[in-house]
């Protein structure tokens, strides 16, 4: 996938804690850096996850993740955490995401993750609320395929 297909992207710098002892990023921050950048995804579309969960009693369990590694992150190193909403379905949602050295389109990890909106109460599928699909259709445009 080409960086001009995400239309939002998140920085980090690799920290000390982050490292393993081959001095490259530990596998499973790879996870923290897509959760992170997730969220900032959806703070910038203006989404509120606390506003779902007092209001609709509904929140989103993950139930899909997938890394592949490409190339290492080394410490110190800036990143650029790419996200893009992939699909969507009646109670679920696909996010793309990939990381790249800060500015450069130089690929170090893809990534899938799928979402499902649950009934709080029964843990059992819900639909996903109205507001965030208006929020995501709007933002990533044709690009975004319904189920």
């Amino acid at each position: 996938m080409a960086i001009s297909d995400f239309r939002f992207s998140f920085l980090f710098r690799v920290r000390y804690s982050e490292i393993d002892g081959q001095s490259i990023v530990f596998n499973a921050h790879y996870l923290t850096y897509f959760d992170t950048a997730l969220t900032e995804y959806m703070r910038h579309l203006g989404y509120d996850y606390n506003a779902q969960v007092r209001e609709e009693n509904s929140d989103f369990h993950t139930v899909k993740t997938l890394v592949e590694y490409k190339s290492p992150i080394h410490l110190d190193e800036e990143i650029d955490v790419h996200v893009r909403a992939a699909r969507l379905g009646r109670s679920s949602l696909s996010f793309q995401v990939e990381i790249h050295g800060h500015d450069k389109d130089d690929l170090r990890a893809t990534g899938e993750i799928v979402w499902v909106n649950a009934d709080q109460a029964t843990h059992t599928s819900a639909p996903l609320p109205d507001q965030l699909i208006a929020l995501l259709t709007e933002f990533e445009g044709a690009q975004i395929a319904a189920a």
